[in-house]
Parts: structure tokens; sequence; C-alpha cells
């Protein structure tokens, strides 16, 4: 099983606003790849063919999401960062101990992310509590994805 390495990469690129006028835009996005190298290669492969003109990969840093909660519903535009606390009971002391972890969820709205998110821990074992919704200003996530036919890595186009 694969474990996913998130990047978020930062993009500024050129963008036509009418009447000839040009302006810098600057756009996240969140990529699974193996190292620094890795995700600058391919977020690259990734935006260049919707941008037009000039773009650079302006930074790039680690992310720690856990979980991701994508939607095929084209109405969930938005991506939500969900910071979850996991409530374990320490039986020596008999404490209850809390560890916050990142998952990201697609959906339309904070009522739908948080809806989308309870979806995807049903059946879950473990006690948590969901400390805070936001949503990112990320424009799209690029997951790896493993040709079956050969296993090997191949990148999304969608």
């Amino acid at each position: 099983m694969l474990t996913n390495n998130w990047f978020e990469c930062k993009v500024a690129t050129e963008k036509s606003i009418g009447e000839g006028k040009i302006k810098l835009f600057k756009e996240s996005y969140l990529v699974d790849a193996l190292t620094f190298t890795d995700a600058e290669n391919r977020i690259i492969e990734e935006v260049s063919p919707f941008c037009s003109g000039e773009f650079n990969v302006t930074d790039i840093k680690r992310a720690k999401y856990s979980e991701l909660f994508m939607s095929d519903n084209e109405n969930d535009d938005k991506w939500y960062k969900v910071k979850v606390m996991f409530i374990t009971l320490d039986e020596k002391t008999e404490t209850e101990k809390k560890t916050a972890v990142l998952m990201l969820v697609q959906a339309a709205n904070i009522e739908g992310a948080l809806h989308r998110f309870k979806e995807g821990m049903q059946g879950s074992m473990s006690d948590y509590e969901v400390s805070l919704i936001q949503e990112t200003n990320l424009l799209d996530v690029f997951p790896f994805k493993v040709n079956i036919d050969n296993d090997t890595p191949e990148t999304s186009q969608e």
C-alpha cells in the first residue's frame, strides 16, 4: 500500500483578463509526490496544459493531510481542511488524550464538507471530534495513481 506524501505547490501564472490586458495570478494546488523535485515536476505536468502564458512554480511545502475525501459531484468545487481530534484513553492514568489530525474534504460548502467527512468516517472504531472546518485556497488536488497493468506510477490527466 502506498502512503501519500502531499505537497502544496504555489504557481504564478499569467492570464488574459480582456481588452489585451494580462494579469498575474497566484494559485495553489496539492500534489502527491515522492520528493520536492518530483512535486515540482508533477505540478508542471498537471498545470501546463491549462496555461496559455508564462507560469512559474513559486513555492512548494509539505502538507500533512492524513486522509483525503474526494467528490465526483461537479458542484463540489472547494477544498476544506478538517481538523479532527482523535480521542484515546490512557489506561494507566485513566485520562483522555487527544491527537490532532488534518484531513482534506472536497465539497461545495462547509455543511457539505462536514457531511462528506462523516460519511467517510462511517465504520471507524475511533472516537473523535471535529475541531475545525476551514475552506482552503486549493484549486485542485492531484493524487498519485498507479497503472494497474504494469504497477508503474502515472499522473492523473482528467
